[in-house]
């Protein structure tokens, strides 16, 4: 049945203007995206089929250009919207993050974190370079290993400091595996970079290890 013949509000688009996205399934927020559906297939039909197909919203948020084209419904146009709205999410999350504000809210620099991180394929060392208000410089990836380490050098973050002008940095990985408890290794790199940082009086404010949509905080560890 065609999601016009549908009634009111049952069609995804009227349901999301009256009760907000909250209220949508996975698959009626991406048959909005979607717009129409193929030959025998509405556009919530070929959302369902899709998510089926990839493994849940993410998987399919995730695919490759490559992936993603091959899928029944989707094509170039469709991939370059979603690497938009992808884009846009991030450039939304790093807007409490400018320069002419100081951090706010410790929520708010994890969910940047987390946008920016949770979903790299190997493990990523990245830091947000911070001024002696502790407003945000440049958030930069320094570092980028393998599924489960990276290589960290204390002396590149100085440098990038230095050159900054940086008062104080927080650290931030992501664990491949999910698991954002913080490892042994994380602690005693970490360890290195605040006595390296203490050196040019750099505040290291936290270390904040990205898992699975989930993130833990050295600074509300006791760590730091």
């Amino acid at each position: 049945m065609k999601i016009q013949q549908w009634i009111i509000q049952d069609r995804p688009r009227e349901k999301l203007l009256r009760l907000g996205g909250g209220a949508l399934s996975d698959a009626e927020l991406l048959a909005i995206f979607l717009r129409t559906g193929v030959s025998g297939c509405n556009a919530v039909e070929l959302a369902q089929r899709l998510l089926t197909q990839f493994g849940s919203l993410r998987d399919l948020l995730n695919a490759s250009k490559t992936q993603f084209c091959s899928a029944r419904g989707l094509g170039q146009a469709k991939y370059a919207q979603l690497q938009a709205v992808l884009e846009m999410s991030k450039r939304y999350l790093a807007e409490p993050l400018k320069r002419d504000r100081a951090l706010q809210s410790a929520q708010q620099t994890k969910s940047f974190l987390i946008s920016e991180l949770r979903d790299e394929p190997n493990e990523v060392f990245a830091v947000l370079f911070l001024d002696s208000q502790h407003r945000l410089i440049q958030f930069k990836k320094l570092f980028f290993g393998t599924i489960n380490a990276a290589s960290v050098y204390p002396r590149v973050i100085v440098q990038h400091a230095l050159e900054l002008n940086a008062g104080a940095i927080i650290l931030s990985h992501n664990h491949p595996s999910g698991v954002s408890q913080p490892s042994q290794a994380d602690k005693y790199i970490t360890q290195r970079i605040v006595q390296t940082m203490d050196l040019i009086d750099v505040t290291v404010l936290d270390h904040i290890v990205i898992g699975d949509g989930h993130c833990e905080s050295f600074a509300e560890q006791g760590l730091l």
